[in-house]
C-alpha cells in the first residue's frame, strides 16, 4: 500500500486572521481526507506576504487595494 505524503504550501497577504488559517488547514486537510490520505499525512505551510511584495498587472497591491479596506 502507497502512502502519499502531500505538502500543500498557501501564500496569503499579511494580517489573515488566525481563525481564518484554521479554516483553511481544515479544508484542505478535508480534501485529502476525501481521497483517502490521512489527515496525519498532509503538512500545510502558510506564508504570509506583505501586500508590498505582492503584485498583479504590474501593479503592486499595496496600492492596488489601499483604498479597500483589504
Amino acid at each position: 500500500m502507497v502512502i502519499y505524503v502531500p505538502v500543500v504550501q498557501v501564500s496569503v497577504w499579511s494580517g489573515i486572521s488566525l481563525e481564518n488559517k484554521k479554516k483553511v488547514v481544515e479544508g484542505i486537510t478535508k480534501v485529502f481526507v476525501d481521497i483517502g490520505i490521512p489527515s496525519q499525512a498532509t503538512t500545510i505551510v502558510i506564508s504570509e506576504i506583505p501586500r508590498e511584495n505582492w503584485a498583479s498587472g504590474g501593479k503592486l497591491h499595496s496600492e492596488t487595494f489601499a483604498n479597500r479596506g483589504h
